[in-house]
């Protein structure tokens, strides 16, 4: 199945698991880390925020690594976009501007309350999709199973909302 915006096709799921596999093994084995992406956001609000929370060594201590990964990834994000076929900002939310017919702020709006949800849900699981998915299920852990668990029925249950009630 080729990719959505520019028709390519994508590399072999394999070859991302390995990617996957390389990096998570590599934290652990090296650094003694877990991977977790939304750790490194509380690194990212530490640089500037001063309340307590942010000023925990647990949060401190793990820029050195975290701060470049997060770097990376959207680095390589970037890279990827412009590689296969280009890239330019849009406020095209696709499907949902026909249902919505939402402006700008509307979308502004949107967006953000989408961010809230997903912040809220990932401070109350006490990580994100990436920390419980990848690491956390390697590892056997079983708040990670009945995370993913949440974060997986949650998705469907949203999309499934989205699908059939707002788009009709």
């Amino acid at each position: 199945m080729p990719l959505l915006l520019h028709n390519l096709q994508p590399l072999h799921w394999s070859i991302a698991g390995v990617g996957i596999a390389a990096v998570t093994l590599s934290l652990m084995l090296l650094a003694n880390r877990r991977l977790g992406i939304s750790t490194g956001f509380e690194d990212v609000c530490s640089l500037v925020l001063s309340q307590p929370y942010f000023r925990r060594d647990a949060v401190i201590g793990g820029r050195r690594w975290r701060l470049p990964l997060l770097a990376g990834l959207l680095l390589g994000g970037f890279l990827s976009a412009v590689t296969g076929g280009g890239w330019s900002p849009t406020w095209s939310l696709g499907m949902l501007d026909t249902a919505l017919a939402l402006g700008p702020m509307g979308k502004l709006a949107w967006m953000f309350v989408g961010g809230l949800f997903i912040g809220f849900g990932t401070r109350m699981a006490g990580g994100c999709t990436s920390g419980h998915g990848i690491f956390g299920l390697s590892n056997g852990e079983w708040p990670s199973l009945l995370s993913t668990l949440s974060f997986m029925g949650g998705g469907i249950l949203t999309t499934q909302f989205v699908y059939r009630v707002l788009l009709g």
